[in-house]
């Protein structure tokens, strides 16, 4: 039996391997259409949006100085948190993932761009890039799942730690930047596993400690120094400026793969001759969306279009929005559920996955009916021998190989 046979219950069992690849070839040819028509509008959408942050941070690291005044409290903190969510989103997330190289600004370019977090972004886009957007939700691969310090999913065993873990996720969005720090650099595996640190690994601990005391010495030394009188409270600024950019980010990256219905699939999933539509399905299968406002697009990195972004990662993110349609368009057509909803109900999902799943199985019921039944997780085993023209494998890190 190969792969894609059909399975009851699954909404791709009507699917065969050649509608697999027809619709990858759909989806292909949406992405040619992108990289054929960008061009100086998109530029200019780019510096325009780092022209705003930098004010923004400007503005509000300004304002702060009187920060003993509340009023100039309250709008440098919002000034300052909104700075640090388009710096981290719409533009660090985005620049790293290479979606402006092809402008050849070595000021917007990923090689050379730094962000205002505690991940240096080598060990990020090594993580991100290439691991998550490789094993999408693949359990025991993808560690965007959990960020392995959850159980994501039923099948996975159930022990009384995990009872803590809408703690854990509670205390990770706060602290979200080093969070993912710690989850870039796989230091909880080495810790799980008590391996001895590798020159390699001590190279990067360096590096990354180097970078969460640049952070820390800006955030919490230099701009409360510089206020004078105002420290305590330019102190307390900084503090809740980076707690809601950790909460915002934590929510937005959440709503993307957690919500009930986004399928997870077994480590088997990403067998040697996984084609190009098959993982183009798998994309699609394992994300979801977040319906809302221009606004609300540009605060979350336009991960609110997170399904666009895991099809085609290194497209800008001002064309997400425009090419949605088209792909909502090719769900339908092909019997797929377009998973998307507004921010409250993709969080409210999430939050309640992650507590029904701190419980043994059977002890807290799903919100709502999954739209991917379980027997998805199952769709991509090994397979038989396929006829040669078949057999074309596709690796996703060989497209996001020119970000590294």
């Amino acid at each position: 039996m190969t792969a894609l046979q059909k399975k009851p219950g699954s909404q791709v069992a009507h699917l065969t391997a050649a509608d697999i690849e027809t619709l990858g070839r759909e989806l292909d040819a949406i992405r040619q259409s992108v990289i054929d028509s960008r061009g100086e509008r998109d530029a200019a959408y780019i510096r325009r949006v780092i022209d705003v942050q930098r004010k923004l941070e400007l503005s509000g690291r300004v304002i702060l100085l009187a920060s003993k005044l509340p009023p100039a409290w309250f709008l440098g903190t919002a000034c300052l948190a909104a700075a640090k969510i388009l710096d981290n989103m719409e533009i660090g997330h985005n620049v790293l993932h290479g979606q402006w190289d092809w402008m050849r600004d070595p000021k917007i370019h990923s090689t050379t761009w730094d962000w205002d977090h505690a991940s240096p972004p080598e060990q990020w886009k090594r993580a991100h890039n290439v691991t998550h957007h490789t094993y999408t939700n693949i359990l025991g691969k993808d560690n965007d799942l959990g960020y392995g310090i959850m159980r994501v999913d039923e099948d996975q065993p159930w022990t009384p730690r995990y009872l803590v873990q809408p703690l854990w996720n509670f205390i990770n969005a706060c602290i979200f930047e080093y969070g993912i720090a710690m989850y870039d650099l796989d230091l909880g595996e080495h810790l799980r596993d008590k391996r001895k640190l590798s020159p390699e690994m001590r190279g990067r601990l360096k590096q990354t400690l180097t970078k969460v005391r640049k952070q820390v010495v800006k955030d919490y030394v230099a701009h409360p120094v510089l206020s004078g009188p105002s420290w305590r409270s330019t102190l307390t600024a900084n503090l809740t400026a980076n707690l809601v950019r950790n909460v915002w980010s934590h929510s937005v990256i959440m709503c993307g793969h957690f919500p009930e219905g986004v399928e997870t699939f077994e480590q088997n999933a990403l067998d040697e001759n996984e084609t190009k539509g098959e993982w183009y399905l798998r994309q699609m299968l394992g994300s979801a969306n977040i319906s809302g406002s221009k606004a609300m697009h540009l605060m979350s990195g336009n991960l609110s279009h997170q399904i666009e972004h895991h099809l085609f990662p290194d497209l800008p993110s001002n064309r997400y929005r425009e090419i949605a349609p088209r792909i909502q368009a090719l769900f339908e057509r092909y019997g797929l559920t377009y998973h998307a909803a507004p921010f409250p109900k993709q969080v409210a999902s999430a939050w309640h996955k992650v507590l029904r799943l701190s419980l043994p199985n059977g002890w807290l019921e799903e919100t709502t009916l999954s739209n991917a039944p379980r027997q998805v997780r199952k769709l991509f085993r090994k397979r038989a021998p396929q006829p040669v023209e078949a057999q074309a494998s596709f690796r996703p890190a060989a497209l996001i190989a020119a970000s590294m």
